[in-house]
């Protein structure tokens, strides 16, 4: 085997796969680099989730026709001179590789002017080889379209995901830097439709409300910059500005994508800076649930390093305590002065700081039993029998995975049904075991039909970040065939009319946030389990929740439908629903034995 210098092109097309992952990849790229050139508009257009075109039009300061060939050269750029300035970048891009790594996997065509030539130059490069140049007039500012991304690497075009998620992406990316650059007017559009964008007013609240909407926006809390402490020799012992929003601890979510970190104005990817968030909300988040944060770190340029990976999204801190403190500080800070007027949602911590033991902080004790919607009596005939009139039987009569017959003693901490059974005590999670029985329930309403729907009198409205409007209108089908009837109603929000009948006494807009929330984290890439995953959710937004006081019936009623479970020791999320406590060990615990 000899050795042999790669081709220019080839080397191209093997340094645009560590820049170039997909088309937010681009988007990213094109993004910053209009940014850098000190855009107050930038334009997104998107065909086909990026893969037919990405057209990015900015303002800025564009780029002279002399200079414009030497722009797609690798290693060429105008934001780095020396070895030095590697150690106090400035600027979102540095490393001269984008421009030379998206032509070699595209047909690029750039237009671009400088504020003082009285035209522009047209260029256009194929597999990074230039094929027309052309003057032209055109407005100062720079446009680079990007079509047939990845048709000459087919290998990366293969790993490419659905249109719709590649768009998601894209949508994310944007939202972000919109956030990071409030004052820069944004305008993204999906196959001529826009789906996101901003006034450019320079208030931070304003993008969130275009992104996220009125319903998550309002209980987002401002995080401020504490006041810098003077050091030893009279400097400021904090270098570190920490500012942005983070969430009531009532919105909470089941994964980290939410807390968004830029540093610098540089979006970031940082475990340990995610952590110190996630640690600033210590004692006010239920297990496995995590807040949403987007925060701003300011810090001299030369306290940290961006030259990691080249897409630029890592970074080391050259003292990672002082960011993580700085992070956390500012987060609890925030947190104790804002969330205690909120009521820090619906549940105080306990006394040991975390939340293994609740209190309500409501009075549920006059919840009335209809509200809860648990019928006294089984249905179907092979299971038909009054709770007053229920045959005896011996454990071993029953099936290994079915429960024993069982008498209701009482409830617990409003959480927990206490019963016997005929080798001991049951501890009886009531949200988990309504859980699962709504489960069975409704995939026995589902096997050869539509779910049965229920109609609102008033229609909710929901909104949504332009990601998980993507999801949404993805998933359409699917929501429609499990009762939900949701119509569009504007950009990123939707009208509810009817959900499925088991939500008929829960909030629609919240069971519908609830379940994108769930997709967003976790989306199968089977259609069944995506499915399953949403049925899944709904069953647990509708069951009865830890905290609401339950009469006799409901609690025998909850029992009766438990025993003809097919998986009864389980909710579908593999939580046990019940610990049984046999007579053996009781004794052995009051040393009878």
């Amino acid at each position: 085997m000899t050795i042999h210098v790669l081709s220019d092109q080839l080397a191209s097309q093997i340094a645009a796969g560590e820049v170039v992952e997909r088309p937010s990849s681009v988007v990213k790229e094109l993004t910053e680099n209009a940014i850098d050139a000190g855009a107050t508009t930038i334009t997104i257009d998107i065909r086909g989730g990026g893969r037919e075109l990405i057209q990015v039009a900015d303002n800025g300061v564009g780029i002279g026709a002399d200079e414009i060939e030497t722009a797609f050269l690798r290693h060429a750029t105008s934001k780095l001179s020396s070895a030095d300035d590697l150690w106090a970048i400035r600027t979102l891009g540095f490393r001269g590789e984008a421009l030379a790594a998206i032509s070699a996997v595209s047909r690029l065509t750039i237009v671009s002017r400088v504020r003082d030539a009285s035209a522009g130059v047209r260029l256009v490069l194929e597999d990074g080889k230039i094929v027309a140049r052309e003057m032209v007039g055109a407005p100062a500012g720079t446009v680079i379209a990007v079509e047939n991304l990845f048709d000459n690497v087919p290998a990366r075009l293969k790993f490419l995901k659905s249109v719709t998620t590649e768009k998601r992406l894209i949508d994310e990316f944007v939202t972000r830097y919109a956030l990071a650059y409030p004052a820069i007017r944004f305008r993204l559009s999906h196959d001529g439709r826009v789906t996101f964008q901003t006034a450019g007013s320079g208030a931070t609240a304003d993008v969130l409300l275009a992104a996220y909407g009125p319903d998550t926006a309002r209980q987002l809390m401002e995080v401020a910059t504490l006041p810098r402490e003077p050091g030893p020799s009279g400097g400021d012992r904090r270098a570190i500005d920490v500012h942005g929003f983070v969430s009531d601890p009532a919105l909470t979510w089941a994964g980290r994508n939410h807390i968004q970190l830029f540093v610098n104005g540089r979006m970031i990817r940082d475990t340990r800076l995610t952590f110190a968030v996630i640690q600033a909300y210590h004692t006010l988040l239920p297990v496995g649930r995590f807040p949403m944060a987007i925060l701003f770190i300011d810090l001299p340029p030369e306290e940290v390093d961006v030259n990691v990976h080249p897409t630029k999204v890592e970074v080391r801190f050259r003292d990672e305590g002082a960011a993580f403190g700085a992070v956390q500080r500012a987060v609890r800070a925030s947190l104790m002065e804002t969330a205690p007027a909120r009521g820090l949602g619906s549940w105080s911590p306990g006394p040991s700081g975390g939340w293994g033991a609740f209190r309500p902080s409501g009075d549920y004790s006059d919840t009335p039993s209809a509200q809860l919607d648990i019928p006294w009596q089984l249905r179907g005939p092979e299971q038909e029998r009054s709770i007053e009139g229920a045959p005896s039987a011996s454990l071993s009569e029953a099936p290994e995975h079915r429960l024993p017959i069982m008498r209701v003693i009482g409830q617990v901490g409003a959480a927990y049904i206490i019963a016997e059974g005929p080798d001991g005590l049951y501890l009886i999670d009531q949200h988990a075991a309504h859980e699962r029985i709504l489960y069975e329930q409704f995939l026995a309403q589902r096997q050869g039909q539509q779910a049965a729907s229920q109609g609102l009198v008033a229609s909710a409205t929901v909104y949504l970040s332009p990601s998980q409007t993507r999801l949404v209108e993805e998933q359409l089908p699917l929501l429609a065939s499990l009762g939900f009837e949701i119509e569009s109603f504007g950009p990123n929000a939707f009208s509810i009319r009817a959900v499925p009948a088991i939500l008929t006494r829960s909030d629609p807009a919240g069971a519908l946030a609830a379940v994108v929330a769930d997709l967003e984290n976790e989306t199968p890439p089977l259609k069944s389990e995506t499915e399953a995953l949403v049925i899944k959710r709904v069953c647990k937004t509708a069951a009865v929740k830890a905290g609401q006081s339950l009469t006799r019936e409901e609690m025998e009623a909850m029992i009766l439908q438990l025993e003809a479970c097919e998986v009864p020791h389980t909710c579908p999320h593999g939580r046990p629903t019940l610990i049984h406590l046999s007579a053996a060990l009781l004794a052995r615990q009051f040393g009878r034995t």
